[in-house]
């Protein structure tokens, strides 16, 4: 297999899934309503949001609604749909729609879950979800070369190893992303897309 360099579409030549995100897209429009009725109805905020006490009390749907609505509000839902939609349209080009399913979710209710017992008892945000995304890829950047022949830019490939070293001290510092970062790296490792014949 020769090996590409990537130079206009770096992670074009390591699609392998669907090529339009209708998954991303729809996961987008789904937490915009949510963080449109949030901002319209701000009790609403605290009927869904990730709170320990209220988990300890059977409210567990909290760990899945925390997902979809913004512990930051209107800054929180513009900066994370932003994240979503370019980590999001590129994991599931990458990735596919199953395999990004398993990352996007599987990371966030991951991440949700620690913040519960440890973290950070009481929030709510997508951006766990897309830092699983960002570990997946980040995964995929450090084996382009070898598994794909594909050779990326330096500056992905620098942040790609050093997206590990900064999860752990996110995670030191007691912030929430690392450790759906760490999984969604595990877990990329796991779903690596085949090889192009």
């Amino acid at each position: 297999m020769t090996t590409h360099t990537a130079s206009r579409s770096p992670f074009g030549r390591l699609a392998a899934g669907a090529r339009r995100p209708y998954l991303t897209a729809a996961v987008f429009a789904v937490t915009l309503a949510c963080g449109i009725a949030q901002l319209a109805h701000r009790p609403l905020y605290d009927a869904v949001v990730r709170d320990a006490a209220r988990i300890d009390d059977g409210e567990w749907y909290r760990l899945v609604t925390g997902m979809f609505f913004q512990d930051a509000w209107a800054f929180g839902l513009v900066s994370n749909l932003l994240w979503l939609a370019v980590f999001g349209t590129l994991a599931e080009r990458v990735f596919g729609r199953v395999r990004w399913l398993v990352l996007y979710f599987g990371c966030g209710l991951f991440g949700q879950a620690m913040s519960y017992v440890w973290l950070n008892p009481v929030g709510a945000g997508n951006s766990m979800c897309v830092a699983g995304l960002i570990g997946a890829l980040a995964v995929v950047v450090m084996v382009a070369s070898r598994r794909y022949g594909v050779v990326l830019p330096v500056q992905f490939r620098v942040m790609a190893f050093a997206a590990p070293v900064l999860a752990v001290v996110d995670t030191l510092v007691h912030d929430n992303h690392g450790l759906p970062l760490l999984l969604g790296m595990a877990l990329g490792f796991l779903l690596l897309p085949p090889r192009a014949e």
